[in-house]
């Protein structure tokens, strides 16, 4: 976005504090009267011919996009949620927590998948492995890996996300 004597064209639509269309005139004009308002000259459309300017304070007009930006941001956030299980987890009980994970998913939420290896369970890790990939595989449709499959102690966690 050009300012003042920033702007490259010759002759520019100007548009006042007010809204009220002033016409085209030089940008040299245009760059006096926005000064004489005490405002700047901000090219708000360069793509027309000729380009349109307006009179702004850029520094409130700044202002005010990071704070639309900031809370646009805040009504999207993201909430981190868990979903545990043990290594040795039934088939129907899985496609129970694999339904709530879908859930959480097209609701926005980050997911974070946790296997839970309980006494020998640890002898047989591919058990867990497996139980991942199945749920990889339900999912795939709506999700993306975060972070993969990784062991953490008697733990096997990944972290999804919605697509």
């Amino acid at each position: 976005m050009r300012v003042n004597e920033r702007i490259r064209a010759r002759t520019v639509r100007v548009i006042n504090d007010k809204g009220v269309q002033l016409g085209v005139m030089s940008s040299r004009d245009a760059l006096k009267a926005a000064r004489e308002a005490g405002l700047d000259l901000v090219e708000v459309a360069p793509d027309t011919n000729p380009p349109v300017c307006k009179f702004l304070d850029y520094g409130k007009y700044k202002y005010r996009q990071r704070k639309r930006n900031y809370s646009a941001k805040s009504h999207h956030r993201m909430h981190f949620k868990e979903v545990r299980m043990k290594a040795g987890i039934d088939e129907h009980d899985l496609l129970i927590k694999i339904k709530k994970m879908r859930e959480l998913i097209e609701k926005g939420d980050k997911v974070l998948v946790t296997l839970r290896f309980i006494g020998r369970q640890m002898a047989h890790k591919e058990f867990g492995e497996e139980r991942m990939n199945r749920i990889l595989r339900e999912l795939e449709d709506i999700i993306r890996v975060d972070r993969p499959p990784k062991f953490q102690g008697r733990r096997l966690t990944m972290t999804i996300v919605p697509k």
